[in-house]
């Protein structure tokens, strides 16, 4: 057992260390049925004494006893509210039936689905998790499970270098999307290399004119939110006539067999 203080007064190094053996302790599945956003968060509110280590079922029974040896807390039998230990599981694509609407992807935590707008959409087996997450997104239910464990279930349908390349697949596809939110939201803070500051009268000009500018849009309020609402009702569209295309070519499928 890791002798540290499990507060969250402790000094920042020993809580991170304390952090990190939790979270190298956790399945890496980033499925958030432990009640956070990913398998660090959770390891953090367990540090913190914010969470119970009885939470992950992806880790199983055996996940809570490492979790335990590891805060020196009992091994609590698995919380049924945040599911049960099944077997390990990847997802498969009816390719029949993918209409190539990209929500699979975007739900993606480790980037496990490669495919494209209004394309074919297939899973990478080695890199898929079994999270789930990619299931209540899918609008023509056309991804299924596949048992890929047998009858092995938390731990022992899990190795620990499947877990680190979870954790490694995660940590890009994070980083890959605080980098396309950087690139398109700038900071409003930042100048030009060399561009001085401007000075307080030119700050009282520029407060002016954006008030100006907030009372003039505020004026078109109406009509920005018809035109916001006009492409998400334009995609709902496509997905139907997607979806009907589809289901038109199966059916023409099964009268020519």
């Amino acid at each position: 057992m890791i002798d540290i203080p499990k507060t969250s007064d402790q000094p920042a190094s020993a809580l991170a260390v304390f952090i990190g053996a939790i979270d190298a302790a956790l399945p890496q599945t980033q499925c958030t049925r432990c009640g956070y956003p990913d398998c660090r968060h959770y390891a953090q509110a367990i540090a913190q004494g914010e969470a119970a280590i009885n939470q992950c079922p992806p880790g199983g029974q055996e996940g809570v006893a490492r979790l335990a040896a590891i805060t020196g807390q009992p091994a609590l039998p698995l919380n049924p509210d945040n599911g049960l230990e099944a077997v390990r599981v990847v997802a498969h694509i009816d390719e029949n039936w993918c209409i190539g609407c990209t929500l699979c992807i975007k739900a993606c935590p480790t980037d496990a689905i490669l495919g494209a707008n209004k394309r074919m959409h297939t899973v990478i087996a080695e890199a898929c998790t079994g999270c789930e997450l990619c299931l209540p997104v899918c609008p023509v239910d056309c991804i299924e499970l596949d048992n890929a464990s047998g009858e092995a279930t938390g731990w022992a349908a899990w190795s620990p270098a499947q877990a680190d390349e979870a954790r490694l697949r995660y940590h890009r596809h994070q980083q890959r999307l605080h980098g396309a939110n950087r690139t398109q939201v700038p900071s409003p803070t930042a100048s030009p290399a060399g561009t001085p500051h401007a000075a307080p009268a030119a700050l009282s000009a520029q407060a002016a004119q954006a008030a100006a500018v907030s009372a003039a849009a505020s004026q078109n309020t109406a009509a920005s939110k018809a035109n916001l609402a006009a492409p998400a009702a334009a995609d709902k569209k496509a997905i139907l006539a997607a979806i009907l295309t589809k289901a038109k070519q199966q059916q023409g499928g099964n009268h020519s067999s």
